[in-house]
């Protein structure tokens, strides 16, 4: 069997809650029909204090675990200390740093492990990274020439919190050994979720095309698109959140909810500076400031301007409703 260990560290555990919720495979699947062990996970394994303790440690002596899941941020603070963040009698960094260099393959889950998440955004006082990225800075904790047992760096499968099956499908693909499906991209995601765009799927899509927006929430779930004045980043945000629906039914954009952009590394974006949240920032109040991939803003500008000049009467119709 494939052994794992899931450690927590600054987080709010909102992907151990995506990670039971998973359908495809759910976590009685990761252990009946992938043969994958739990050795320690803070919600499903009933282990606490000292038997916790010489759980982990024996882990350790015997060589380490095949896969070592991390969930949250490390916490430095204070002064490079990291005893903000206790378990078990060490430091959470401590317990971190030990079965990175142990595990076979070394996995961050959700935005905090990933790059740091809401934590480490400034001033960040507990002195919170990801295990090799700080945002979109490559070294985080463990540096950024960090390599597991297995030679690969730590794989990332960010979101705020990640979707349940990306979860449980990285995890059965690095148990069985089919790297392949696991292949990652330059921010270490495998490509298999993260190498197409939020906007993928979007049922809005038809609207972004013709630059027909939302003036505010509220204006029909699928009338419009939230880009241009909602500050929806699904157009430069890599995730399936479109392809693979959370719950099988839905996701932000499709319940009228703008993209807030949680599996990039600069999330939350702009530091939550105020104006930015829910609002598409401008420059020059024409163009917004970030522009979908491969865009420059005079290209963007023309198109737009063509597009609205076209926009078939539908467009500015909402077809959804009765």
């Amino acid at each position: 069997m494939a052994t794992v260990v899931w450690l927590h560290g600054g987080a709010c555990n909102g992907n151990t809650q995506s990670f039971l919720n998973a359908e495809e495979p759910t976590v009685v699947d990761l252990v009946t029909d992938f043969g994958i062990e739990i050795i320690y996970h803070h919600s499903c394994i009933p282990l606490m204090g000292e038997q916790a303790k010489s759980t982990l440690l024996k882990v350790l002596a015997d060589g380490g675990p095949d896969i070592f899941v991390m969930e949250g941020t490390v916490i430095q603070g204070p002064n490079g200390s990291g005893r903000y963040d206790m378990f078990l009698g060490r430091p959470m960094m401590e317990w971190v740093r030990d079965y990175a260099a142990a595990a076979k393959f070394t996995v961050a889950i959700g935005d905090c492990a990933s790059w740091g998440g809401i934590p480490a955004t400034k001033p960040n006082p507990t002195d919170s990274v990801g295990l090799q990225y700080l945002k979109g800075r490559h070294g985080g904790f463990l540096g950024k020439g960090y390599r597991s047992k297995a030679g690969l760096p730590v794989i990332n499968v960010p979101g705020c919190p990640a979707h349940p099956d990306w979860i449980t499908q990285v995890l059965v693909a690095v148990a069985s050994g089919r790297l392949g499906d696991i292949a990652l991209d330059d921010l270490q995601r495998p490509q298999t979720f993260f190498k197409t765009f939020t906007q993928t799927g979007c049922t809005r899509h038809q609207y972004f095309e013709f630059k027909q927006s939302v003036k505010e929430f509220g204006q029909g779930t699928r009338k419009g698109c939230l880009f241009y004045e909602q500050g929806c980043r699904g157009s430069f945000t890599h995730s399936p959140c479109n392809r693979i629906l959370w719950n099988r039914q839905s996701s932000k954009t499709r319940a009228g909810m703008p993209c807030i952009g949680c599996t990039e590394p600069q999330f939350p974006h702009n530091d939550l500076a105020v104006g930015t949240v829910f609002k598409t920032p401008l420059a020059f109040d024409v163009v917004p400031r970030e522009l979908p991939e491969g865009t420059d803003p005079i290209s963007y500008s023309a198109q737009a301007a063509l597009a609205r000049a076209v926009a078939p009467k539908w467009a500015q119709e909402d077809l959804f409703v009765v």
